[in-house]
């Protein structure tokens, strides 16, 4: 048993590794292929890196590297990471962070096109998607990210919204200060990348689950074997064409859970009736496994 678990935990830091490392090149890809030759500030604390970038150059007469401001900036959200996510978290998250830096240092700024709205979707499809695996495999992009999961443990609201929420102000702030049309295309980017987010980051997106069974018990065993979900029962319920006795169960799952739900069903009552409510909203405590 302590041979497997060991394993698994090895196959699960292979996999954040590999992750974190594809992510940075997205991002790299992303920033320097996309954004910044289309003069687009983007979502998170890469837009307010550049930001702060653009500002500094005007006042000191150069830019500094973009990837230094990121990094440091980076810094004080761990902090906040270590003490209200987890050290596990945090730790992959500085890793991420740090590759990231390293890959927008060495990816070169590239302009593969000047239009500015062919640049804001892909960057932000590329970027959307890099954050949303990176979230998926319990690993953060860092920046915003950090504050995003914050409040969605707090509220359940989903990542991408609430990014797009925070994101907004810092377009706003760049079209303040740089022109209003770098905030426009930095707004449709932004929306990109929060769609492209919540596509990818399925562990947010609830579904409510009723089951009519036969075999209530080989069902709650097998279920809540794969998943950690309280199942309501709702007994002696009839079925109308019979009139055969028949037991309703009723829980809530994360779309990321969905394969194991299939599983557990297969296992203990594959004819059972089985009908998922998708994006259901949820008052009161909800299990969220964290990161």
């Amino acid at each position: 048993m302590k041979e497997f678990q060991k394993k698994l935990s090895n196959y699960e830091y292979t996999t954040k590794g590999s992750v974190a490392v594809l992510y940075a090149l997205l991002a790299a890809i992303a920033l320097n292929l996309f954004w910044q030759p289309g003069h687009i500030y983007a979502s998170g604390v890469t837009g307010i890196a550049q930001i702060v970038t653009t500002v500094m150059g005007k006042w000191l007469g150069q830019e500094p590297p973009v990837s230094v401001i990121y990094y440091a900036l980076n810094i004080p959200l761990f902090i906040v990471a270590w003490r209200k996510i987890s050290k596990k978290f945090t730790i992959f998250t500085f890793i991420t962070v740090t590759l990231a830096t390293v890959a927008i240092q060495l990816v070169p700024v590239t302009t593969l096109t000047n239009d500015p709205i062919i640049c804001a979707i892909f960057g932000g499809a590329i970027n959307g998607f890099a954050i949303g695996l990176a979230l998926k495999n319990g690993i953060s992009s860092g920046g915003l990210d950090i504050i995003s999961i914050t409040i969605r443990q707090a509220t359940g609201r989903n990542v991408g919204a609430i990014n797009t929420i925070l994101n907004g102000m810092i377009a706003f702030t760049a079209g303040y200060l740089f022109g209003w049309q770098y905030s426009f295309y930095s707004l449709l980017s932004i929306f990109v990348t929060g769609k492209v987010t919540d596509l990818v980051f399925t562990k947010q997106q609830k579904m409510q689950v009723m089951i009519i069974t036969n075999k209530p018990e080989a069902v709650i065993e097998s279920v809540q074997d794969r998943l950690r979900r309280g199942i309501t029962i709702i007994n002696d319920a009839e079925g109308a064409f019979k009139h055969d006795k028949k037991t309703i169960l009723f829980t809530v799952i994360t779309r990321y859970e969905m394969h194991s739900l299939e599983d557990a069903m297969e296992d203990a009552d594959p004819s059972a009736f089985v009908s998922i409510a998708d994006n259901v909203k949820i008052l009161g405590n909800f299990y969220d496994p964290g990161m």
